[in-house]
């Protein structure tokens, strides 16, 4: 309650000040022509009753006016044009006291401080009005000076009174509005220049530069809202994707541990060669999640087949063929996971062709499935499953090296030994460590929302 009563005291004693100030630094020769107050000051309470809000702070094209003000007639008249036109506008609206006495310090302060500027620059200076290009220039960056000025203003205001965070409101509003207002105010200076050359008609061109910051300064802001609830949305479904996943390969887990933490070792092996190739961080972050959902088609199988401790039969093994194209048939419906599927179905084509399920071969296997075939042989070998006994890393990657351009791409397999040899990633099969730590990856790419899978 103090703290409130002592900002409202701060500006009823500040706003006194600037208003004596005002009466002060008055001329009379200020406010001629009569008709040019009156003009602007109509623009002025006209551009407030038109004003748009973007994260609780109002802005309106009123400043047009209030910047011609202080350039045409002078400090005093444009502080009251400034504070009649907030408090009109205060008035309509029932802006609480507060509000409003902070509204009118601010709009005497800016105008009185940048007529004062306006006027010392152009006293028996080369800015005088036989230099229109000149005092032009001195309007547009007054204009932008008291714009800052006000921004800043307000965002302290905020902070001040409710808790706003000051650099998130400059950040979000004036950052965002920026090229807008370095446009009008270079209107500004336009309609200033005109001014002393056809006197008062080019004010007349306010009104059509008002309206054109309003356009300009609303669509800015819907683009920027729109940005907002774009990223959100983005955000929020690729929270709900990822956790769709997690729940599907902790359910794989459940039923087939083995399987599940398969997939997240081919994961793991195959986003480090994308990386090792060069491949963007999407695409890396594409086929780390098509790595993942790889053999998520097993669900299909019986137990008596996945579990199978024997060497399968040829029904058995055509069971296991359909296993990529069920499992692109259960990802694509995942919204926006198109690309996953593509690269889970051709994960068990040979380079040379012959594989499954569509025989291609060649370039015409997608890249992510190319390297997750490197990647799913190597660790088939090097981890124990239910009919091979595993071998050494040395080993399986010999048989990388012989099955090179026929089964498998050469380069993915000359790119695969590197990660092994050089970067020594490995994957234990023996805790669940290893496996959340994938998922965990899965997570961080959700909350940076990043459209991973998009196509």
């Amino acid at each position: 309650m103090r703290r409130a009563r002592f900002i409202l005291l701060v500006e009823v004693l500040a706003l006194t000040a600037g208003a004596a100030l005002a009466v002060v630094s008055s001329r009379a020769a200020d406010w001629r022509p009569g008709y040019l107050v009156v003009l602007l000051l109509i623009l002025a309470i006209g551009s407030e009753a038109m004003t748009i809000e973007l994260r609780r702070v109002r802005m309106s094209g009123s400043f047009l006016a209030l910047v011609l003000a202080m350039a045409l007639l002078g400090p005093a008249p444009a502080a009251a044009i400034g504070a009649t036109s907030v408090l009109v506008d205060d008035l309509a609206r029932r802006r609480p006291l507060r509000d409003a006495l902070w509204n009118a310090m601010t709009f005497v302060a800016f105008p009185l401080i940048g007529g004062w500027i306006i006027r010392v620059a152009t006293a028996g200076s080369a800015f005088g009005d036989e230099q229109a290009l000149g005092f032009a220039a001195l309007v547009g960056l007054v204009y932008m000076l008291m714009n800052a000025t006000n921004f800043a203003s307000v965002a302290l205001y905020l902070k001040t009174v409710r808790g706003i965070n000051f650099r998130e409101s400059w950040q979000t509003v004036y950052v965002t509005v920026l090229p807008f207002e370095f446009a009008t105010a270079l209107l500004t200076s336009a309609v200033a220049f005109s001014y002393s050359r056809i006197g008062v008609g080019a004010v007349g061109l306010l009104a059509v530069v008002l309206f054109v910051f309003q356009y300009l300064i609303r669509a800015g802001v819907e683009a920027y809202e729109r940005g907002i609830e774009l990223t959100r949305r983005t955000k929020e479904l690729a929270s709900l994707q990822v956790g769709v996943l997690s729940t599907v390969l902790q359910t794989l887990s459940m039923r087939d541990a083995m399987t599940a933490r398969h997939s997240a070792a081919v994961a793991r092996y195959s986003r480090e060669v994308a990386r090792m190739l060069g491949l963007p961080e999407r695409e890396q972050e594409l086929i780390h999640t098509a790595a993942l959902l790889h053999d998520i088609g097993k669900f299909i199988l019986p137990d008596s087949v996945l579990f199978a401790d024997r060497k399968l039969t040829d029904d058995e093994w055509q069971l296991i063929k359909l296993h990529p194209e069920q499992g692109a048939k259960l990802v694509e419906r995942i919204e926006g996971y198109g690309p996953v599927a593509e690269i889970v179905m051709y994960h068990h084509e040979r380079f040379s062709g012959g594989g499954y399920p569509a025989g291609i071969s060649g370039e015409a296997i997608p890249l992510g499935s190319r390297i997750i075939s490197a990647a799913d042989t190597y660790d088939v070998m090097t981890s124990r499953d239910s009919y091979r006994r595993p071998v050494s890393s040395e080993a399986a990657l010999a048989e990388l090296r012989r099955v090179s351009g026929t089964q498998l791409d050469p380069l993915v397999v000359e790119t695969f030994e590197r990660v092994i040899l050089e970067r020594r990633v490995k994957f234990s099969h023996s805790d669940a460590a290893d496996f959340e730590s994938e998922l965990a990856f899965e997570r961080r790419v959700a909350d940076y929302a990043r459209p991973r899978v998009a196509a």
